[in-house]
C-alpha cells in the first residue's frame, strides 16, 4: 500500500515499527561515505600501469624532441593535445592542456573574464551586474565558483532533454547582464541526463545580448558510459557553434581525472583557435607550463581513442553493477509512492527525489545512522532546493557490500522521513 493511502492510525503504527528498525541500524555504528563521486579502489587499480610507462631519459622526450622534465610548452605537448582532440572531436590547435582538475580551468576562465574581460570586452569585475544561468539540479562546485565572485545565479529547470531552452533564450537574448551558463551536457551531474540534439543546436544558435556571453560546457563524462553497446551520444557543440556563426561562444572542458587517478590526471580547455590564443596570452604571465611528464604518461598509456575506450569499458564493468544495485533497491520506494529517481546510462550520479519537504530530514537521519550523503540542496545555487526534495546519490566509491549497507539505511530513512511528513500534514 502507498503511504499516501494509509490512515493516521496505520501511519502511527508504521512509524513505531520504523523507529525500532532505525534504532537497530544505529546500533551497528556504521561509517559509510557516499558524499562524493569518487572512483573506487578497484577503478584506481586499472591505471597502475600508467606509472611505469616512462622509465628512461629517452622515454621522456616528446615527438617534437622536447625534454618533458624541463620547462616550457604552455599549451601542452602536441601528442597530448592530439589525444584529447580525438576524444573531443576537435583539432589539436583547439586544445589547451592544464593540470589534473578541470574545475581549476573553469575558475581560471571566470577569473580571466573578471579581471581582463572576454576578448577585449570590459572586464566583468568592472561591470555593474553579472549573472549566470544554472541548470538545476546541477554541480555544486560550479555554483561555488560563481558564488565566490558574487555573480548572481539564476535557476534553469532540467528535464530528460536538457535545460529549458525557452527560458535560456529569454534570459540570454534579452538581458546583457547574463554572461554565461553552466552545462554538464552528457550524463549530467547529478541527474545523468544527456542533452538532446535540439537542445544542443538551440544552445549553439543563441543570440546573446552580451557580446561577452560564454557557454561553459563541462563535458566531464564524455566517455563515462555504463553501456558501451548503447551509449548516449550528443552533438559536437564546437561544430554546432561554428555552423551557427558563434565559433567563440563555447568553452568546453574535459578531464581524465575519473579515467585514471583523480590526483594525477590532465584537464583541457577545448575551444576556438581564437579563444585558445587568448588563453595562452593570459596564462603566459601565470605559468611557464603544466606537467608534461604526466601528459606523456597519458599518451604512452592510452595511445589513442581506441585505448581510452578499452580502458573505460573496464571502468563500466566495475561500476555498472553498483548503479544496478541502486535501481533495484529504489523500486520499493516507488511502490510505496514516496520517491522517484533518475536512471542514467553513464556518469557518476543518480538523483533521488523524495516527497516534498523530506530531503534534509533524510540526509540528517542517514548521518545519525552512520551514512554520509551529499547535503540536501547542494545541487542548487546557494544550497537552496525550494522543494527540499533532491538528494544526489554517488554509488561508485563504496564496495558492493558497503553500498548494500548504505542503501538499507537510505531506504529506511526515506520511509521514516515520509511517514513523519505525512503525520505532520
Amino acid at each position: 500500500m502507498k503511504y499516501t493511502e494509509m490512515t493516521i492510525p496505520q501511519l502511527q503504527s508504521l512509524k513505531k515499527e520504523l523507529d525500532c528498525q532505525y534504532a537497530a541500524l544505529q546500533a551497528k555504528q556504521l561509517k559509510l561515505d557516499m558524499s562524493r563521486g569518487k572512483p573506487g579502489n578497484a577503478q584506481l587499480d586499472l591505471s597502475m600501469g600508467m606509472l611505469s610507462v616512462l622509465s628512461t631519459a629517452e622515454d621522456l622526450i616528446s615527438e617534437e624532441g622536447i625534454d618533458c622534465r624541463n620547462y616550457g610548452v604552455l599549451e601542452g605537448l602536441l601528442e597530448a593535445r592530439r589525444l584529447i582532440a580525438e576524444l573531443a572531436e576537435a583539432k589539436p590547435e583547439q586544445v589547451f592542456i592544464a593540470g589534473n582538475a578541470s574545475l581549476n580551468l573553469m575558475y581560471t576562465m571566470i577569473a580571466n573574464a573578471w579581471i581582463y574581460g572576454v576578448n577585449g570586452d570590459t572586464p566583468w569585475g568592472k561591470q555593474e551586474k553579472i549573472k549566470f544561468l544554472c541548470p538545476v539540479p546541477g554541480y555544486d562546485r560550479h555554483f561555488k565558483i560563481t558564488e565566490s565572485f558574487g555573480i548572481e545565479m539564476i535557476n534553469i529547470p532540467m528535464s530528460a532533454e536538457g535545460p529549458d531552452m525557452d527560458l535560456i533564450e529569454q534570459y540570454v537574448e534579452q538581458d546583457p547582464a547574463v554572461k554565461g551558463i553552466w552545462c554538464v551536457p552528457k550524463y549530467s551531474n547529478p541527474d545523468g541526463y544527456s542533452y538532446s540534439d535540439i537542445v544542443v543546436r538551440r544552445m549553439a544558435c543563441l543570440k546573446p545580448a552580451a557580446p561577452d556571453f560564454r557557454i561553459f560546457w563541462d563535458n566531464a563524462y564524455i566517455i563515462h558510459h555504463l553501456d558501451f553497446e548503447n551509449p548516449d551520444r550528443i552533438l559536437n557543440i564546437l561544430e554546432e557553434c561554428v555552423k551557427a556563426g558563434n565559433p567563440n561562444m563555447v568553452y568546453e572542458f574535459v578531464s581524465t581525472s575519473k579515467m585514471v587517478f583523480p590526483g594525477n590526471g590532465i584537464s583541457a580547455l577545448i575551444s576556438s583557435e581564437a579563444n585558445i590564443a587568448e588563453m595562452k596570452r593570459l596564462m603566459a604571465s601565470e605559468t611557464i607550463g603544466y606537467d608534461k611528464v604526466i601528459q606523456l604518461k597519458h599518451v604512452k598509456f592510452f595511445k589513442n581513442l581506441t585505448g581510452i575506450e578499452a580502458h573505460m569499458k573496464k571502468h563500466a564493468e566495475l561500476i555498472k553493477p553498483r548503479f544496478e544495485i541502486i535501481f533495484s533497491v529504489f523500486k520499493e520506494l516507488g511502490e510505496l509512492g514516496i520517491a522517484q529517481w533518475t536512471t542514467p546510462k553513464g556518469g557518476y550520479f543518480i538523483s533521488l527525489y523524495t516527497m516534498q519537504g523530506c530531503a534534509k530530514r533524510v540526509v540528517a537521519l542517514c548521518k545519525e545512522a552512520g551514512v554520509i550523503l551529499t547535503g540536501a540542496g547542494a545541487a542548487y545555487p546557494y544550497g537552496k532546493d525550494e522543494q527540499d526534495r533532491h538528494i544526489r546519490i554517488a554509488p561508485t566509491y563504496p564496495s558492493n557490500e558497503e553500498l548494500m549497507q548504505a542503501c538499507e539505511v537510505l531506504i529506511l530513512c526515506v520511509k521514516l522521513a515520509s511517514v513523519e511528513k505525512l503525520l505532520q500534514e
